[in-house]
């Protein structure tokens, strides 16, 4: 039972660690991305509804109008209300901003979780100091690990966490079409570069499986092309 016991907290605890320690790093990196995509879409959300400005500009440009028809005395006639309509960049933009935001936060949920999981793991595994107990502990918890699939569930949280970079960086070339050209081209070039690289990155171990790259998307593709084949 003590071999056991050390191969278990040489492998089974390691890995349960290792989940722990890397939740403390998505934690960190989903806060500081989700303040800082909130300081975007704080912008972003003014081009959905009315400006004040514009409704204030037109309502005075109804009264000169109609002080100028009263001194020729002609009629007046109103204009139509205007109706206000959001740009579809603004859509896009927004739309992609608050998405990526939800995925950061959801990451952010999901990790704390884990950390969570991991931590009573880790409690439990070494509450009771007796070889037989800790060893049939140690294997209790590890297939409740196998059978519920939590590798998964770890495997889906930097996943999340990558779609969400990627939609805020489509986001903000559908910010910067209607301001500025050259802004958009870089922006869009840095989105195509960035999308470009993930790919490589994903596909790179199908062809070298000694390859150190890859991405949560990797293990997938691997499972597509081994059916396909």
């Amino acid at each position: 039972w003590a071999v056991y016991i050390a191969e278990a907290e040489k492998y089974d605890k390691a890995l349960v660690e290792s989940w722990k320690s890397d939740m403390d790093g998505m934690l960190i990196f989903a806060g500081l991305f989700s303040a800082s995509l909130t300081a975007f879409i704080i912008e972003s959300y003014k081009t959905l509804i009315p400006d004040s400005g514009d409704a204030t500009v037109e309502l005075l440009k109804q009264i000169s109008t109609q002080l100028a028809s009263s001194a020729n005395g002609t009629s007046f006639e109103a204009a139509p209300p205007m109706v206000f309509v959001a740009s579809t960049t603004s859509l896009v933009c927004n739309t992609l901003w608050f998405i990526s935001l939800g995925l950061s936060l959801a990451c952010a949920l999901i990790a704390t979780l884990v950390e969570q999981w991991a931590r009573d793991f880790l409690h439990k595994a070494d509450m009771h100091s007796a070889p037989v107990i800790r060893a049939r502990i140690f294997s209790y918890l590890y297939y409740g690990l196998r059978r519920f699939n939590m590798h998964i569930v770890v495997e889906i949280i930097p996943l999340l966490l990558h779609s969400s970079l990627i939609l805020f960086f489509a986001g903000l070339v559908a910010f910067l079409i209607p301001i500025n050209t050259a802004m958009t081209g870089v922006a869009g070039g840095l989105l195509a570069t960035v999308t470009a690289v993930y790919f490589l990155l994903t596909i790179l171990p199908l062809w070298h499986l000694d390859c150190p790259y890859r991405t949560p998307l990797s293990g997938a593709f691997w499972s597509f092309t081994r059916k396909l084949l």
